[in-house]
């Protein structure tokens, strides 16, 4: 077996490896991208891209079933809106293809040697790639890039490997099923949970979420946690908090029989026809041998790096989800940024692009419907990072957002945080149709240094969302720490 050696090379083609390969290829460096699945990588192939597709489908439904509310009919008062599964599952598929050969089209263009298989290292910068179609090729490269990312974990469940595995479901799976489930619970009130359990509550199935925590979205404040569990409530789901899974079991009356331990010590069987499971996500490390290029890891396997996201083994880097949380795609597309400007350039160590730079603004959203956004700080977070400082709280009902009067969404709601001495926004919270659209103004008014008065004060257009923002600090409060 032949070695080839390269310039650079990048493991995993996902949101920050295709344009780093693309990037180093077009500066002139010979760079081979390997990739065990497709372009791409989770977030186009099924996470970001497919997933808020199909939620678009969910909001259209919604939006039908609500019509006659808006004095608008389908030749009877209340018609049947029937989801064709299908049909929704076509159109993800078509944009998600639209989207990985754009990928594709930009690795050619840049002159990137694609190799379709699984890497794994034999030494410090040398690799072993087990090919798609067979066979083996020999790599070795003077930089390497791991952007390997993350899969669905799978909890240890008593009896689950009993269940007929069609029945049980990850967020990879659960976007191909053919029609919609008669009974869905989904395991896990996180992100992934509510998007998936909301969106199939729309497209028919009967829908139970069982959560560990006493909360849903257990990072988000309690305020916006409990908002958002009353609008799914409404939605139609069952959720149960503070609850665990116990054992999964199959029954000849029953696919899947569930039982759980409620809060106060007692046991409930819940059966249904197929069980999601959204408990999080496992980085794809383990068969990388990273052992032997003598790059560290965390216990849980992400790979340990720099603020420049440089490994513990010199001209080996990490990138995106694979080197642990925040795992967004807009994180994992500022590495690419972080190592272009670094490696393609010659800054001043003093100059250099970080991951420090990011820190205290990474925005995130939750695609419910409405959906959930939030940048900076939590009040927890902000209690316990500085004990002593002044701080203020604002805090106000949908119902009081002029635009969702008028377009009649009126669900969520606003939260902020501000520092009280600087008039400083730490952090901002929203509920609501367009949340992650308002966040993002809050968001500039942070990186750009201005303060809640300058938003109190700012004129944007009437009426609009981000208008909401003139309103907020009228009941702003010095926090008394409860």
């Amino acid at each position: 077996m032949s070695l080839k050696h390269f310039d650079a090379c990048v493991i995993g083609s996902g949101q920050s490896g295709t344009p780093l390969a693309s990037a180093l290829a077009g500066a002139g460096r010979r760079t081979c991208l390997i990739e065990r699945t497709h372009v791409g990588g989770c977030c186009v192939n099924e996470g970001c891209t497919p997933t808020k597709t199909m939620v678009a489908s969910g909001r259209v439904a919604y939006w039908a079933r609500r019509a006659g509310e808006y004095g608008v009919h389908f030749g009877e008062a209340k018609p049947d809106v029937k989801v064709d599964v299908k049909r929704v599952r076509e159109r993800k598929r078509d944009i998600v293809k639209s989207f990985r050969e754009g990928g594709e089209k930009r690795l050619q263009g840049a002159g990137v040697e694609v190799l379709m298989g699984e890497a794994s290292f034999v030494g410090p910068k040398e690799l072993v790639v087990k090919m798609e179609g067979g066979g083996e090729e020999k790599v070795s490269a003077d930089l390497i890039f791991i952007n390997t990312g993350e899969r669905p974990s799978r909890p240890d469940l008593e009896g689950l490997e009993s269940i007929d595995p069609t029945r049980v479901l990850d967020s990879t799976s659960i976007q191909e099923l053919e029609e919609a489930p008669e009974h869905l619970i989904v395991l896990g009130g996180g992100y992934i949970g509510l998007e998936f359990g909301q969106l199939w509550r729309r497209f028919g199935s009967k829908v139970t979420i069982i959560q560990r925590s006493s909360q849903l979205l257990p990072r988000e404040d309690p305020e916006i946690a409990s908002n958002i569990l009353s609008i799914l409530r409404e939605d139609g789901l069952t959720i149960h908090l503070s609850t665990t899974p116990i054992s999964a079991t199959t029954t000849p009356s029953t696919p899947l029989l569930l039982t759980v331990r409620n809060q106060d010590g007692s046991n409930t069987q819940i059966s249904a026809s197929h069980l999601l499971l959204a408990t999080g996500r496992t980085p794809n490390t383990a068969s990388l041998n990273l052992p032997l290029a003598n790059v560290n890891t965390t216990p849980r396997g992400h790979i340990t790096v720099s603020p420049t996201l440089e490994t513990s083994a010199p001209g080996i880097y990490a990138l995106g989800d694979v080197h642990g949380p925040p795992a967004f795609t807009h994180v994992s597309y500022d590495d690419f940024r972080i190592l272009r400007d670094n490696i393609l350039t010659t800054p001043a160590p003093s100059s250099l692009h970080t991951t420090a730079a990011r820190a205290a603004t990474i925005p995130y959203v939750c695609y419910t419907d409405p959906q959930v956004a939030h940048v900076g700080l939590h009040l927890a977070e902000a209690r316990k990072l500085s004990p002593k400082r002044k701080l203020m709280t604002a805090s106000m009902p949908g119902t009081w957002v002029a635009r969702g009067l008028e377009t009649d969404e009126t669900r969520g709601m606003l939260k902020a945080v501000v520092d009280g001495n600087t008039g400083k926004i730490l952090g901002f919270s929203a509920v609501g149709p367009e949340a992650g659209e308002v966040m993002a103004v809050v968001q500039m008014a942070m990186v750009g240094g201005v303060g809640w008065e300058g938003l109190r004060e700012m004129v944007f257009a009437h009426p609009s969302w981000a208008e909401s923002l003139n309103n907020l600090w009228g009941v702003l409060k010095e926090d008394d720490g409860e």
